[in-house]
């Protein structure tokens, strides 16, 4: 075995978010997601069938959800998403990687 670190070997491309599966056995999924500037589209919504556990870990970003409550998350903040509830990423930060840690369960 070996160790891996969530902030190293980051993706160059920033032009789109980047996913990368860590871990899971299919009811569990685990990924390092990583944003700069990122974020979903004026309409929509993340409408996910499980719930998802996410934590920043570099970075800063704003979560939003269909019924107007906004969160500001920093590194070290996490959030557990219940299932079927409405969200989208409103900003990240634009000057650095956003570094997540998310695990849907």
């Amino acid at each position: 075995m070996t160790t891996r670190n969530l902030l190293t070997k980051l993706p160059g491309d920033a032009t789109a978010e980047a996913f990368e599966h860590l871990a899971g056995n299919g009811a569990v999924r685990i990924e390092r997601i990583v944003s700069r500037g990122q974020h979903a589209p004026e309409t929509g919504w993340y409408e996910q069938d499980g719930a998802e556990w996410v934590a920043v870990i570099q970075g800063e970003a704003v979560l939003a959800f269909e019924d107007g409550e906004h969160l500001h998350l920093r590194p070290g903040d996490w959030i557990d998403i219940p299932a079927l509830r409405r969200h989208r990423v409103e900003w990240t930060t634009p000057d650095t990687e956003t570094v997540w840690l998310a695990v849907h369960y």
